[in-house]
């Protein structure tokens, strides 16, 4: 599968969403070393946040452009909302800084509770973000995190046959091979777990982004998505002061 290449684009997708809104200027993406590194969006947030990331961060490349004019309103993020909650792609609903950084921002988020309990936020333990991960370890997380997007958009069941269609679409127009096209179809149609999905991370540092993702698709005033909202939270095992600092990093990144 090519889940990191799929989860790279929605990364971009997201970040060109924020440009096109006037949230941050448009510097790009940059990839190189062993992992994704969407660099310019990462520097923004990292300056926005007072520059908190993990450890192992070794960001460098070639710079390129991402034109998201033509996904505006009808791309995969927007599919994923579905037009029948009302949501506007230019809204606050979709948490696009959230998406565009969701390894940074949920790292800060730990280092955040951490710091208001007097402890220490240097534990290795506790993973790396999805940005510097590279290999078979890039493509898992990503998975993951693709996975929780999915779920949560679905927890609300207004997903109908045809938005599923589209959504495989769009991820299919993302650069989807067959293998990733069948994952999809696989995923919209599975019943909703909370437990078989926490079981998928890998690490804190992977409950966390997972979570945050999840929060960054969903309105957390609707009574269903807040509901699985906290059936995530708890199947994660997520401390509920690391709970409150995700959801307060999504809407600020948001």
């Amino acid at each position: 599968m090519n889940a990191s290449k799929i989860l790279q684009q929605l990364m971009q997708q997201a970040t060109g969403s924020q440009n096109s809104s006037g949230s941050q200027n448009n510097s790009g993406s940059q990839q190189g070393g062993g992992g994704m590194d969407v660099k310019g969006m990462l520097d923004g947030l990292s300056r926005q946040l007072g520059g908190g990331s993990s450890q192992g961060a070794n960001q460098g490349g070639k710079a390129s452009s991402f034109d998201m004019k033509s996904l505006l309103g009808g791309g995969a993020m927007g599919l994923l909302v579905g037009s029948k909650r009302g949501r506007s792609m230019g809204g606050k609903a979709l948490k696009y800084g959230a998406i565009a950084g969701v390894g940074m921002l949920a790292w800060k988020a730990w280092q955040n509770s951490q710091e208001a309990k007097g402890g220490s936020a240097n534990s290795v333990a506790e993973g790396e973000r999805v940005e510097v991960l590279s290999g078979e370890y890039q493509e898992r997380r990503s998975l993951e995190l693709l996975q929780a997007m999915i779920m949560a958009a679905r927890a609300d069941g207004h997903i109908d046959e045809q938005e599923q269609a589209l959504i495989t679409e769009q991820i299919d127009a993302l650069g989807a091979d067959q293998e990733m096209h069948s994952w999809v179809e696989q995923q919209l149609k599975a019943p909703l777990d909370a437990q078989a999905l926490a079981r998928e991370a890998d690490s804190p540092q992977a409950a966390r982004e997972m979570y945050l993702m999840s929060v960054a698709v969903t309105d957390e005033q609707n009574p269903m998505e807040r509901a699985w909202l906290d059936q995530l939270a708890g199947a994660l095992n997520l401390p509920k002061e690391v709970v409150d600092e995700l959801e307060r990093q999504a809407r600020q990144a948001g």
